[in-house]
């Protein structure tokens, strides 16, 4: 029965520390990964700011690839929408193109509406390394609620690891072109 008492006590102390953590720790966060391609900075730019792309690169894109998908707008223009309903692995919601610097950076907001409601951004930068390499960075910024803000370090490792995943696809896929 100490026994018992003693794990109780502990799992108790651990759930008190992560919800004391949440109430200092910063409910925003920031993931980002780069890859470099061998192919040219506008070639590159060119293909990434055209959303529907990411059907052959984003990892989470390729988790349900029965979703019903929805557009509005135009591709690769700001105000272009794409919308998503998936299994559970993906949920549902839609990213809006919300700014695009020609050559170098697509701003896009990210509005979740399953498994939880959140909006989050997202955006593509693009930098020319020599006339046929191109660094390319993909990030992600938003807030997490308390008290998941307490294990944001942890999300962010597995959104970075998607991240890593979905950049290394979209090299894969432009230097066999």
């Amino acid at each position: 029965m100490k026994i018992l008492k003693k794990i109780f006590l502990v799992l108790l102390s651990l759930i008190g520390i992560v919800l004391i953590a949440g109430l200092i720790l910063s409910k925003d966060y920031a993931v980002e990964r780069e890859v470099i391609i061998n192919q040219p900075k506008d070639s590159v730019f060119n293909y990434v700011k055209m959303m529907k792309n990411q059907d052959n690169f984003s990892v989470w894109n390729m988790k349900d690839p029965n979703s019903k998908k929805t557009f509005t707008g135009t591709d690769g223009e700001v105000g272009f929408i794409y919308n998503w309903n998936g299994n559970d692995d993906v949920g549902e919601g839609e990213q809006e193109i919300k700014k695009i610097t020609p050559g170098e950076r697509i701003d896009i907001e990210l509005r979740f509406k399953r498994p939880m409601v959140s909006t989050d951004y997202a955006y593509f930068t693009t930098e020319s390394i020599s006339p046929t390499q191109t660094r390319v960075k993909w990030g992600f910024t938003g807030e997490m609620p308390y008290p998941m803000n307490a294990i944001k370090s942890v999300m962010g490792n597995m959104i970075g690891k998607d991240l890593q995943a979905g950049l290394d696809n979209l090299k894969t896929n432009l230097e066999k072109k």
